[in-house]
């Protein structure tokens, strides 16, 4: 997950104030945040502070634990005849945040879901005992990833070792 800090961090969609686009940042938190980005991908965040603090963090990977072929034929339509789902690794599934929304069905129309409630069609549930911090798991962090803004705040963060954490690549400028 990769954090953003509002209209203090210039890699926030926030940072400018409030928008159509961006207003759930600003509601209460663990509300999904779901943008669309470079024409073709959906992110989801999560809203991370209480209501007018625009506050939340990216997901940036998950792993895969119900449903694979559900999230295989989901990410199928982005894959090509060369390079057909079944072969697709597992941990490549949801590795990177946009193919954690095609695994997970995610767009636009689940944009400020309570991520929190039960009913909600997108949930955050608690994670497995066994991926915990006192479980011995390392977390790493380091630099955000595809932010040209604010590029060098260590406030991306992951399971060290993981297989399902996308990897790093530094921000580079486009060429005109």
């Amino acid at each position: 997950m990769e954090a953003y800090a509002g209209e203090t961090d210039p890699a926030s969609h926030s940072y400018r104030g409030r928008t159509g686009r961006n207003g759930v940042m600003f509601g209460p938190p663990g509300y999904a945040y779901v943008y669309f980005t470079y024409g073709m991908h959906f992110c989801v965040n999560v809203v991370c502070m209480p209501e007018g603090i625009p506050r939340a963090v990216l997901l940036r990977a998950g792993r895969v634990t119900l449903g694979e072929d559900l999230a295989r034929h989901r990410r199928a339509r982005w894959r090509t005849e060369a390079d057909p789902p079944s072969v697709l690794p597992a941990r490549d599934l949801a590795r990177g945040p946009a193919r954690l929304c095609q695994a997970l069905a995610i767009n636009r129309t689940q944009n400020g879901l309570d991520m929190c409630s039960g009913a909600s069609e997108l949930r955050l549930r608690l994670a497995d005992p066994g991926l915990r911090q006192d479980g011995g798991i390392e977390v790493a962090v380091g630099p955000r990833v595809g932010v040209s803004a604010a590029a060098d705040v260590p406030w991306r963060y992951w399971i060290a070792g993981d297989p399902t954490v996308s990897p790093y690549r530094p921000h580079k400028n486009r060429v005109r």
